[in-house]
């Protein structure tokens, strides 16, 4: 799993690079606060080593919870800058600092 930030220069907005080795899944998207937890807005593409892998522009200064939806189940990413319990999902969603 990991998370890259990539802040772009005079501009608001963070580039986040999201990816997850997911070899045996067929769908992973990442789902969070900044797209209403919309599992169909923010899909990941599979590459040939398994590893699934996609982009956002999100708000800088800012901090979003999210989770990966993999094939339906959701998983937090280790690399996440924090965690915090959710009592709607009754689990932890990753936290990301921008």
């Amino acid at each position: 799993m990991g998370i890259k930030k990539q802040y772009l220069k005079n501009k608001s907005i963070c580039k986040v690079t999201f990816s997850i080795e997911a070899k045996e899944a067929n769908s992973v998207a990442v789902i969070g606060d900044f797209n209403g937890w919309d599992s169909n807005a923010t899909p990941l593409k599979k590459l040939k080593n398994g590893t699934f892998k996609g982009t956002a522009d999100l708000q800088k200064d800012q901090s979003y919870e999210f989770r990966y939806a993999v094939d339906g189940d959701y998983v937090n990413d280790d690399e996440a800058d924090a965690f915090i319990w959710n009592d709607f999902a009754a689990g932890e969603n990753g936290v990301l600092n921008l």
